[in-house]
């Protein structure tokens, strides 16, 4: 299968991708794992996308784009991938279909986390993150520390990111609706676009995508 994951900010979308593509047996492909990767190896698109970044500039489409493409064409991904963070606007998404294209091939679903605007708030103004190890997270209300402050697994202090906060989370939804959000209707077009709820346990919303992933499961891969 080939799927693209959307959904905004805080619904889960790297924890739900993992478990997918692990029950799909596809890759699991990301933007920021794109961008870690091609930094780290000092690729000709890591260097590019390095200096734009370095100037705190958006990294251009045409270098997203290309890093997606090269992923893309990578064996594992020959029978399907999962695509999280790309596309980012319509442009990539157009972008996107041409590739698969000239491939000869297409798009089997658009799987939309969806999630309340309030909801998105609570869950990442309220993560608490470790000093010693950014690994550790937990959450004011969901998943407390027995000892307020304190790290369960090290002892560290616990403190709120500043990409945490809630006016930065707010501005980070403001971005997905004026950018991100118009593929959904760029792809219900195509009659792409399967919308879950991202609410509850995450073992539920995993079963809830796959079963709603299912009939388009059917057919050709």
């Amino acid at each position: 299968m080939r799927i693209v994951l959307v959904g905004p900010p805080g619904a889960g979308k790297g924890t739900q991708a993992a478990f997918l593509a692990k029950k799909l047996s596809i890759p699991h492909i990301s933007t920021g794992d794109l961008f870690r990767a091609n930094i780290s190896q000092q690729t000709e698109l890591g260097k590019l996308a390095k200096s734009y970044m370095d100037k705190g500039e958006l990294v251009p489409d045409e270098v997203t784009i290309a890093m997606a493409k090269d992923r893309m064409s990578q064996s594992d991904a020959e029978n399907g991938f999962l695509l999280d963070g790309f596309p980012r606007n319509v442009k990539q998404a157009e972008a996107l279909d041409e590739m698969l294209k000239a491939e000869g091939m297409k798009l089997d679903a658009v799987l939309d986390l969806e999630v309340p605007e309030e909801e998105v708030v609570k869950r990442i103004a309220g993560r608490r993150t470790c000093r010693n190890d950014s690994a550790h997270v937990f959450h004011v209300e969901y998943k407390k520390p027995k000892s307020e402050g304190v790290c369960d697994v090290c002892g560290g202090e616990l403190y709120q990111r500043e990409d945490d906060s809630e006016a930065t989370v707010r501005k980070r939804l403001e971005v997905y609706h004026t950018q991100t959000e118009p593929i959904i209707d760029y792809y219900k077009a195509q009659g792409l676009v399967v919308t879950i709820t991202a609410m509850g346990k995450v073992e539920e919303v995993t079963q809830r995508a796959l079963e709603a992933l299912h009939p388009k499961d059917d057919g050709d891969k």
